[in-house]
């Protein structure tokens, strides 16, 4: 065997395949090594060496060094063909890994391909080395695609599949949109205005918080562009999908009310015990903050990190007075302890049953076992209430007029349970607003910061919807 047609071969397959040398010679030494086997069998003990400079083999049997005549003898043409088809496999597994290595960090990055073919909804595209798979399930909801389209996503997982090398791609990934970001918009990219965080409702709406290093630089308005250029290239690439720019601000008295914009806040209550905040708007204010079916609120819950109660200031004080009332009957619960647990935000027996008992100990000032009795009282009150919601929705669904009537009898005879059985006790005013008014995209104003407020409404919404 010719040292230099080894060293050649080498090369090729290492400039052509991008697999590293020292695998390919590993390749050829068990290639040789299979054929030697193939003419002593296995009753000896053999090694094969090739020198990384030369590329002369050395073929070692029973730790004799064997003379070129005889391994050229081996290497004759059925060993060959077993050499051969060695060696293709263990390239093949050398660029079936180098694939899997080289998407395996590109993993949550953005790539980009045409669409080869469609198979029960699923989308292949060619990537060029490899096909990766768009699911269903991962695809923008009414987006359709068709050969030949040229469709970006991002790498959400790869797999090895036998000899092949799988990669699941992804639209609907909250990633996907914090890379149209970094491709679209230069700061970004350069890390001038960082992306601090980033709520999805994939094909609906998005709510992306940014913050800026350079005071000098409006972090909304370069997001946007001019004339709103920047954010509708990626609304084009989201097939239509509204985004809310948010201005960051790491006190959640600040953040909070821009989250939830275009609604007017008037006041945000933190109830740091169960992370949950409580946000007070006026009555004109509610639908808008809410959004359509809960989504303003659900994704700026999202975006800032905490449970976020959005009610009026006469929701609340009618909370208040109920929730005080059903705590204080609970055996060992004073009027004093009802109130302490009502101002740190726990307005229905689920959130009491979950307190920890040294958090209730510390705002009561009671022992140990009164304590769990209050916690056990509470569970077992949940647990009742939530049976009652359950036969309360049966009801109505089996028999709406009559369930109606029930209800309202309830109501009229124990005012804490049908709060709760309506799910404005635990969730006030969010889960009643399924025909909301759908909200515009705009860049939020930085409540109390004494700067002029930022208003800049995305290009792609119509006018009309200001209005829904």
């Amino acid at each position: 065997m010719d040292g230099k047609e080894v060293l050649r071969i080498v090369d090729a397959i290492q400039r052509d395949k991008s697999i590293d040398k020292e695998i390919v010679f590993g390749g050829i030494e068990q290639a040789i090594l299979s054929a030697a086997r193939r003419h002593f069998g296995d009753d000896h003990e053999l090694t094969v060496e090739i020198d990384r400079d030369s590329g002369e083999p050395t073929v070692y049997c029973d730790s004799e060094e064997l003379a070129q005549d005889i391994l050229g003898e081996i290497l004759g043409r059925v060993a060959a063909q077993t050499a051969k088809q060695v060696m293709i496999q263990k390239i093949r597994e050398a660029e079936r890994d180098s694939v899997f290595d080289e998407y395996l960090e590109m993993q949550q990055q953005s790539v980009s391909g045409t669409v080869s073919r469609v198979e029960g909804g699923a989308v292949l595209i060619n990537l060029g080395k490899i096909e990766g798979i768009l699911p269903r399930g991962e695809q923008i909801p009414g987006e359709s695609f068709r050969v030949g389209d040229r469709v970006r996503a991002i790498v959400l997982d790869v797999r090895k599949a036998g000899s092949r090398v799988k990669v699941i791609l992804s639209r609907t990934h909250p990633d996907m949109v914090r890379r149209l970001f970094e491709l679209e918009i230069p700061e970004v990219s350069d890390r001038i205005i960082d992306v601090r965080s980033l709520a999805r409702e994939a094909g609906y709406r998005s709510k992306v918080a940014v913050s800026c290093i350079d005071s000098s630089i409006d972090c909304v308005g370069a997001c946007v562009g001019m004339r709103g250029a920047r954010i509708k290239n990626i609304v084009d690439e989201l097939a239509g999908e509204r985004i809310d720019i948010v201005r960051w601000n790491d006190s959640l008295q600040v953040l909070v009310p821009n989250s939830l914009q275009p609604a007017e806040v008037e006041d945000v209550i933190l109830c740091p015990m169960l992370g949950r905040v409580i946000v007070l708007v006026r009555d004109d204010q509610l639908p808008l903050a809410i959004g359509r079916k809960g989504q303003n609120v659900r994704l700026a819950s999202k975006l800032v990190g905490w449970d976020i109660e959005v009610m009026t200031q006469a929701e609340l004080d009618e909370q208040l007075d109920k929730t005080v009332e059903a705590f204080s009957s609970i055996p060992g619960v004073s009027e004093e302890l009802a109130e302490s647990l009502v101002s740190q935000g726990f307005f229905s027996y689920y959130d009491l049953s979950v307190i920890e008992p040294d958090q209730l100990a510390e705002l009561g000032g009671l022992t140990d076992e009164q304590c769990e009795q209050i916690v056990e009282v509470a569970d077992r009150e949940s647990e009742r209430v939530e049976a009652e919601e359950d036969a309360m929705r049966a009801a109505k669904k089996d028999h709406p007029v009559a369930a109606t009537e029930v209800e309202g009898a309830s109501d009229s005879t124990t005012a804490i349970e049908s709060h709760q059985a309506d799910d404005t006790l635990e969730t006030p005013a969010i889960e009643d607003d399924a025909n909301a008014s759908e909200i515009t995209t705009s860049s939020e104003e930085e409540t109390g910061s004494g700067q002029e407020p930022v208003n800049v409404e995305n290009t792609t919404e119509d006018s009309t919807e200001k209005q829904d």
